[in-house]
């Protein structure tokens, strides 16, 4: 399931890449060690929970329908203008952003509000396609995967600190 949906993001416009630059750009601050590897690694890791890849089935549909003029009105011009007070597609990626806790919830308002990377490509595409659920669903997994790396990060600390304590003793 995770190569289909892969190979669907890739089908938006979006690559692992992409999404991996995002968790390095919010994650870097805080961490000196961090690598590309990492992020691609912790996004992979994201992308193989079944709640995030339904989430991703669900939200990419959505924009195809749309797209497709397969969403009845009112519905299809409020997703396709992405209404500010919709807020349904944020719904969706704030499902996937707070599985590793609430640090999800804020670094995805991070970059809703800022749209970096690949989301301000998504977000300026005002073509043939539909980004509403997608840009949002992006920041979701990003999120979601640098807040993986930050707790990771904490329980390496925790650990080391551990091991200090020990050898005092």
């Amino acid at each position: 399931m995770k190569e289909l949906i892969v190979k669907k993001l890739e089908q938006r416009g979006v690559s692992m890449k992409a999404v991996a630059d995002l968790v390095y750009k919010l994650q870097s601050p805080y961490d000196d060690t961090i690598t590309m590897d990492k992020c691609i690694d912790s996004v992979g890791q994201v992308l193989n929970k079944r709640e995030v890849q339904y989430t991703l089935l669900t939200g990419i549909a959505l924009d195809r329908l749309t797209e497709q003029g397969k969403v009845e009105e009112p519905l299809a011009s409020i997703i396709k203008r992405d209404e500010p007070l919709y807020g349904v597609d944020e719904s969706l990626a704030l499902a996937i952003a707070n599985i590793y806790g609430t640090i999800g919830f804020t670094s995805f308002g991070y970059l809703d509000k800022n749209k970096i990377g690949v989301m301000k490509k998504l977000d300026n595409n005002k073509g043939e396609q539909v980004n509403t659920f997608i840009d949002d669903l992006v920041a979701g997994v990003a999120a979601a995967a640098a807040a993986r790396i930050a707790h990771q990060k904490r329980s390496e600390e925790e650990a080391e600190e551990e091991l200090t304590q020990k050898d005092v003793s």
